[in-house]
């Protein structure tokens, strides 16, 4: 802690500079990142609007599967479960985000991706690949994602629109639909969807049903920038074999996620204000035997309320961010019991450009106390060097840290059992990477190394004995990314993607483990993109998937769209896993054969 005194002296020195300095254009403007695209120094992938329409992807989950460094490991279609792992970090070690604001669960990971919004009502998805603490809290251990929603587009007078903004059927007796109402003016603009999923199931028990409703209101365009969100999310669906054992047929869940939430940025010279207040509420109902609840049923109910407030000042020194998070976070539970946590995070991050801003530094140190555990800090640094408008080099070095989730610590049954004497996680990580940019190519790489210590993983002997939570020691962890996309005309484009990882066993006398152990050791992604013209287009993707444990698998999916009429609305055709291959990604669940989704959507 003696060093962070003098970085606090260093950026408050920063803070007083009087002389104004003009706002550089932002690609990442809802987190605390705020850097221009041009100039970043981090594995940063951000998918636009566009690229989301392009992907003929049907939810957020198979989307971010086209992706390199990210595994989405499923069980079943249409998103209704899947954990998400960014490096072969664990599912608790990633962090998403809606508009900025932490959607992490205190009773496990495995409920980050409850809340998935519909694409359509997706501006844009950033992605954080590597350690994101010192930016997002301890839940960022690996990496980030943060998900920007769209807004009713402005209009001079006040005008209300109805739409339906997506229709789809297809195999398992599927049937989508969304449908979207916007109200906006001048000043004020209002959004409300309300889309719904479900399907029979590709095979027994696998049977769901979604429905998600959203509102976004702007009660002022003008500064402030003023927003409130609500969004409540209910998902009810057969779980044949997705956890406790594959032989578990029966199992049947239900979780309803809901998030009410407001935020504003405020802009005074060279002072940016961005104060967020939300309330995210989880209800996670399990049944071992779907028809019989008395035999085995656990009830999960967490509540976060979180204020959180960034400032972002520009001088002549760089640009200095600091903020606190304040968080209140609660559980009731029949198995985990009932506990109550408030969380304090603060954090202060530099940025310094030298040599006609060619050379640019950021040092920085969030520091977080737990009520029921103690203080932390996560200090970092980032340098990056622009040797021309095409060409980039940097390197990142940080601490990254995690505290147990409830499950972790109580969770108990007839196969798992928790351990409330649990250390936090916590590693130690670099990165160095490079980019190239011209009109034909996109290139860039990345090298990552991640030395972690008490790592929770559930382990144990002998194949009888129960999954016990366990902090195993030291974990070694390496990798390469690299991907390129290559615009051979205004009609042709192919991008390809590779990742490696490599993890180092863990101690000699660990027999089994249920999750660290199986990383997903080679990745390679490929999309071929077609213009047959300014109407029809044509995706191809590949997917090459081996993990740590030998399994792997290749999938090849497909995607056609017609646009008859305008650039807002289209026909589609998705093909998916068309040579039916058969495969797992998770917990020996195995995944849907050839299938197919057709439908209609349009844009807001």
């Amino acid at each position: 802690m003696k060093y962070s005194w003098f970085l606090l002296l260093f950026f408050s020195f920063s803070l007083f500079s009087q002389k104004n300095q003009i706002l550089d254009e932002v690609v990442v403007t809802e987190t605390k990142i705020n850097m221009p695209f041009s100039k970043k120094y981090r594995s940063i992938e951000i998918i636009s609007e566009s690229e989301i329409k392009e992907s003929g992807a049907q939810n957020i989950i198979d989307l971010l599967q086209q992706y390199t460094g990210l595994d989405i490991r499923r069980r079943g279609a249409g998103g209704v479960q899947a954990d998400l792992y960014i490096r072969g970090g664990g599912f608790d070690q990633t962090l998403l985000l809606v508009d900025g604001m932490k959607m992490d669960d205190s009773q496990t990971g495995h409920h980050t991706l409850n809340m998935l919004l519909p694409v359509e009502l997706i501006k844009r998805i950033e992605i954080i690949k590597g350690p994101a603490a010192r930016i997002f809290g301890q839940n960022a251990f690996n990496g980030a994602i943060n998900i920007i929603t769209k807004s009713a587009r402005k209009t001079l007078n006040s005008q209300l629109n109805i739409s339906l903004t997506n229709i789809s059927g297809g195999s398992f007796d599927n049937l989508s639909s969304s449908v979207t109402a916007s109200l906006s003016n001048n000043e004020y603009s209002a959004l409300i969807n309300y889309a719904q999923d479900k399907s029979d199931g590709y095979r027994y028990n696998t049977d769901y049903k979604t429905d998600n409703l959203f509102i976004k209101s702007n009660l002022s365009r003008s500064n402030p920038y003023t927003t409130i969100i609500a969004s409540l999310s209910n998902r009810k669906f057969g779980a044949n074999g997705f956890y406790a054992s594959p032989d578990a047929i029966d199992q049947y869940e239900e979780t309803q996620t809901s998030l009410v939430g407001f935020y504003s940025t405020y802009r005074k010279g060279n002072l940016v204000i961005k104060p967020k207040l939300y309330w995210r509420r989880n209800q996670d109902e399990y049944i071992y035997i779907r028809n019989n609840p008395s035999i085995y049923r656990n009830l999960h109910k967490t509540n976060k309320i979180a204020l959180q407030t960034d400032f972002n000042y520009y001088s002549k020194l760089g640009k200095t961010s600091f903020g606190i998070d304040l968080s209140n976070i609660s559980i009731t539970s029949n198995n985990l019991g009932d506990h109550r946590r408030f969380t304090t995070s603060v954090y202060i991050d530099h940025t310094i450009r030298l040599l006609k801003e060619k050379l640019i530094l950021s040092p920085g140190l969030s520091i977080t106390y737990f009520s029921d555990l103690s203080f932390h800090s996560f200090p970092g640094f980032d340098i990056g060097f622009d040797f021309s408008e095409s060409f980039s080099v940097y390197g990142n070095f940080g601490k990254t840290y995690r505290i147990p989730t409830y499950t972790d610590l109580y969770y108990k049954d007839r196969t798992t059992i928790g351990n409330s004497e649990l250390e936090p996680e916590n590693a130690n990580n670099s990165e160095f990477g490079f980019k190239f940019n011209s009109d034909k190519i996109v290139f860039k790489t990345a090298i990552f190394n991640r030395k972690s210590k008490n790592i929770i993983d559930y382990v144990k002997q002998n194949e009888d004995d129960l999954w016990q939570a366990t902090n195993i020691g030291l974990l070694k962890t390496n990798g390469i990314e690299s991907d390129i996309l290559i615009k051979l005309s205004r009609n042709i484009n192919f991008k390809f993607g590779y990742a490696n990882i490599n993890d180092d066993n863990y101690v000699s006398n660990i027999k089994f483990s249920r999750y660290s152990l199986n990383s997903l050791k080679h990745n390679f992604i490929s999309r071929v993109s077609l213009k047959y013209s300014k109407k029809l287009t044509h995706n191809i993707i590949f997917r090459y998937s081996e993990r740590s444990d030998l399994t792997n698998y290749r999938i090849v999916d497909t995607n056609i769209s017609y646009k008859p009429f305008s650039n807002s609305a289209e026909f589609y055709l998705n093909l998916n896993n068309i040579f039916d291959q058969y495969y797992w990604e998770t917990n020996l669940v195995p995944m849907p054969g050839k299938n197919f989704i057709i439908g209609y959507r349009s844009s807001f």
